[in-house]
């Protein structure tokens, strides 16, 4: 049986990747032309995953889904924990990152490969983070979880209105797409 959650979290799961994906594909492409990357662009990007990945899905995952899971499926709690405290570190190092990326723009070049390397150690993180979601969570969940457990999880992920899964964008966040998909490579944007 297919549940909406699922679906969400795998929508956002993705959505997110090809984010990550394209910010090194933009800094490496300014650095190949021999000028700095957009600055206003991977800071749009950096809003997105602060606003919709981290305020957005992983709440819902350490306040709902990860909880039910303990109790249902006790052998993955060591996976429950680790995904927690990468949850709970998401802030700080969504700042951290956001600082090595107004350094390099501030300082210019010298602070350039802090940022590529801090970006790296970043999307490395997080993409190993779906990874274990996905591979371990999303299939005991599947496994393990009740018709009820279900009927709470998709009621509360269906409120998800990430406008990178397909959902029309509220106003205030247009423009922050609008200049995300214009300006940034591939896979997210036309630029």
């Amino acid at each position: 049986m297919r549940h909406l959650a699922l679906d969400v979290i795998r929508d956002e799961h993705q959505a997110l990747a090809a984010m990550l994906r394209s910010m090194p594909l933009l800094v490496d492409q300014a650095r190949r032309e021999g000028h700095a990357p957009n600055f206003d662009v991977l800071r749009a990007m950096l809003f997105y995953v602060d606003e919709f990945p981290e305020r957005l899905h992983h709440p819902k995952e350490s306040e709902l889904l990860f909880p039910v899971l303990r109790q249902r499926c006790p052998s993955i709690a060591g996976t429950l924990d680790r995904l927690d405290a990468d949850h709970a570190r998401g802030e700080a190092a969504i700042r951290e990152l956001e600082h090595q990326l107004l350094a390099y723009e501030v300082l210019g070049a010298p602070r350039r490969q802090a940022f590529v390397d801090a970006l790296q150690r970043y999307i490395d993180g997080y993409l190993a983070h779906m990874m274990a979601e996905e591979t371990e969570v999303l299939p005991a969940a599947r496994e393990h979880l009740t018709e009820a457990d279900w009927a709470t999880l998709d009621a509360a992920f269906a409120a998800n209105q990430d406008p990178l899964t397909g959902h029309q964008a509220d106003a205030v966040y247009q423009p922050l797409f609008q200049k995300i998909l214009m300006h940034a490579p591939a896979p997210i944007g036309l630029g």
